[in-house]
């Protein structure tokens, strides 16, 4: 029987049961595909996240529990967080090998903060089934790897019930939708059907696309967000042209161990 160890983690909230759960599971050496993605299915989280050491690195992927994904924000949080509070308490910085380059997350304090890549949003055609699927009209449309609604109100934002299964029709990765925060400088949530996920709790790799895009608008490159799920997550983060910075706290809800 192979045992391999399993921390998830709240991550982008200082408290339990809030911000994006995701499952860490670091592992001595690859598993096959199937296993790795039938071990997410079987968390049946947002995002799975699998370690394998590479010298001072760590190789990463993500798992939702429908598929293999490229990027993800909180997920990379945790597993830093992991890292550095139980693995190797003496860590203050990590680098992750991903399918998207390397990832940097530093450590300072309580805070974890990623360098991930910029995703700059250009301004596109409004998928007809769009504003049908959220059932109000957008004020903006943008698309990067995911289309981005922009909308004047963070009510508007809070108050949108989309139609999931019309959502899953759309020809990019996911939905972002966005508007100016009351008490943030933007607020934001995300639905990745498609991808087993109707809607995110907290999403690192959003922000790729949301950062720049507010940066430009507000005109600064420090920004303060507020993801405004049901669960809530909260984010600090830096525009730096091709790259991003996206800062976030996390709590271990649980440790253990899974049997295959």
């Amino acid at each position: 029987m192979t045992k391999i160890p399993l921390f998830q983690i709240d991550a982008f909230t200082g408290q339990l049961f809030a911000g994006n759960p995701a499952a860490i599971c670091p592992l001595e050496q690859w598993l096959d595909d199937k296993t790795l993605q039938g071990i997410a299915a079987e968390n049946n989280l947002s995002e799975t996240a699998y370690l394998v050491a590479r010298g001072a690195d760590y190789e990463i992927r993500w798992f939702t529990p429908a598929t293999e994904v490229d990027l993800c924000g909180h997920a990379t949080l945790a597993s830093a967080f992991v890292l550095c509070n139980f693995l190797d308490p003496s860590r203050t910085q990590v680098t992750f090998l991903s399918k998207s380059g390397p990832l940097k997350v530093t450590k300072e304090g309580e805070l974890f903060s990623l360098d991930f890549p910029a995703r700059d949003a250009a301004p596109c055609k409004t998928p007809d089934i769009l504003p049908r699927a959220l059932r109000r009209e957008p004020k903006e449309v943008l698309a990067s790897r995911d289309y981005l609604a922009v909308y004047d109100s963070e009510e508007e934002v809070r108050s949108l019930e989309p139609d999931m299964e019309l959502l899953k029709s759309l020809d990019r990765f996911a939905l972002i939708v966005t508007a100016p925060g009351r008490n943030c400088d933007f607020v934001s949530r995300f639905f990745a059907p498609a991808q087993g996920i109707p809607e995110d709790p907290v999403t690192g790799s959003a922000h790729c696309t949301l950062v720049p895009y507010w940066s430009r608008r507000l005109g600064k490159s420090h920004l303060h967000a507020l993801q405004v799920s049901s669960r809530g997550g909260e984010l600090f983060c830096e525009d730096r042209g091709d790259r991003v910075i996206i800062s976030g706290r996390a709590v271990k809800f649980m440790e253990g161990t899974i049997d295959l």
